[in-house]
């Protein structure tokens, strides 16, 4: 940081990232809160817990694998690992760290290592926990983590490598741009969910006897409403942290020309994705009413979900085609969820498959015909976004990466009774058999009130 406005960028860029980080925790924050509330009451703790203990798991993976093969992977298979030092958990950039030696860009990146490895810890939590709703009330504590350190700290992180890095091969070959992550995220999740459903099975009473789905409503819609619009609030962040805040995209010229980035470098502006995340919420919104005829459950993730189908190529839409795309993405979604679950017998309790996976592949394929010419990168000479190169890359997303992995995994932990929990604690309730004295302690309580009020006339 030779220069003034080289150290104002510096830490501009840090706080930045820094703040990003705080307001995606409060994705995290909704989560836990609506996945709860979808719950039945005696499956609330372990629901919780559930969620809430991925945090650290993939915290510390993510810290000690997840965040080298970001780096290192981007090339392959096409190409050899990329050196990424600085990314080993050993590194010393990986702690407290001021200076880089005389090397102007290891003195930047030491200031920027940590903020821009927590922003992206934050989206190892989302992918994880959109799974984590998509399966409560009947699958084991240790298999749903070993599924979230799966997600969190290795597929997802593959396929950013791949397609979420400016020198991935997705992008050099396929001309992928994927800019809020629309499969990067959230078609992974989503194709990570339906694997492990297919194994993990439906709940006790979904269907009837000829097959209909029941409906198992959420005890608490209060507490689903506030958790999902704590979602939609980290949301923002979500898609703030992933642009470059302020990047000299002319370089090679003698000038000097900054601006926002994507996650590819190529420029956009907060302006643009601030217009362009209100209209695809709106849209999905509007068209998530109307097609639930006003379920309150549906219409907010369905307004998620237009956000989702918009994510891919928010950075270069008009708004009007945000808001259209959300629209039709939502009603899409809605209608392919309820279709899988009564064809296949696929009982997600939040739809996360639907709402995440589904308007994920959506968002990806459809910015293929929208934005079919535009360049997917920096780079002059690479591939520019087209229809075939973004429905490969939504296979690669949602089946290669997300669905087939996770498949594998759970076969392997069904085989050996690990899976899913026993049917007698199913249906006794997971909080009654794993917390029995705390549920116990408090009927002794209820019990020694009624008696000393008996003892005193008050009853």
């Amino acid at each position: 940081m030779s220069s003034d406005i080289g150290a104002l960028t510096v830490i501009f860029t840090e706080f930045y990232y820094w703040l990003t980080v705080v307001i995606m925790f409060l994705i995290h924050i909704g989560f836990c809160m609506y996945e709860v509330a979808a719950s039945r009451q005696k499956n609330m703790m372990h629901t919780l817990m559930k969620n809430t203990m991925l945090i650290p798991l993939v915290s510390v993976t993510f810290f000690s694998f997840g965040w080298w093969i970001y780096f290192a992977f981007p090339k392959i298979p096409f190409g050899p690992l990329t050196d990424a030092p600085f990314a080993e958990p050993w590194s010393t950039l990986m702690g407290p760290h001021l200076g880089g030696g005389a090397d102007e860009g290891a003195a930047t990146w030491a200031r920027l290592n940590g903020v821009f490895w927590a922003a992206f810890l934050l989206f190892s939590w989302t992918a994880a926990s959109i799974v984590s709703g998509a399966v409560i009330e009947r699958i084991r504590s240790g298999a749903f983590w070993i599924v979230a350190v799966l997600v969190g700290s290795v597929t997802w992180i593959i396929d950013a490598a791949w397609g979420w890095h400016s020198e991935g091969w997705m992008v050099q070959y396929l001309g992928y741009h994927d800019a809020y992550a629309s499969g990067v995220i959230h078609a992974i999740a989503g194709g990570t969910a339906l694997a492990v459903l297919i194994h993990l099975g439906p709940r006790i009473g979904k269907f009837r006897a000829d097959g209909t789905p029941r409906n198992i409503v959420a005890h608490h819609p209060w507490l689903a409403t506030i958790g999902i619009f704590l979602i939609y609030t980290g949301f923002w962040g979500f898609y703030v942290a992933c642009n470059v805040p302020i990047y000299d995209i002319d370089q090679a010229s003698d000038r000097t020309f900054f601006s926002s980035t994507t996650i590819y470098l190529t420029p956009t502006t907060l302006s643009a994705i601030t217009v362009n995340f209100i209209m695809s919420l709106s849209g999905g919104l509007m068209a998530g009413y109307l097609i639930s005829r006003g379920d309150a459950f549906w219409t907010y993730s369905l307004g998620l979900a237009g956000i989702i189908a918009c994510s891919a190529g928010n950075d270069l839409y008009h708004p009007i085609q945000a808001l259209v795309l959300a629209a039709i993405g939502a009603v899409i979604v809605y209608k392919l969820h309820y279709w899988v679950e009564r064809r296949f017998k696929i009982d997600d309790a939040v739809g996360a498959v639907a709402v995440h996976g589904y308007a994920g592949v959506y968002g990806v394929i459809v910015a293929g015909f929208v934005l079919w010419g535009y360049p997917a990168s920096y780079h002059a000479d690479w591939a520019t976004v087209t229809p075939w190169g973004q429905a490969i890359g939504a296979v690669i997303m949602f089946g290669v990466l997300g669905f087939l992995p996770t498949y594998i995994v759970c076969a392997i932990l069904k085989s050996v009774g690990l899976l899913r929990i026993p049917r007698e604690i199913e249906l006794i309730g997971l909080d009654v058999a794993e917390y029995e004295g705390r549920y116990l302690s408090e009927d002794e309580v209820r019990a020694a009130e009624r008696e000393e009020a008996q003892k005193t006339g008050l009853a």
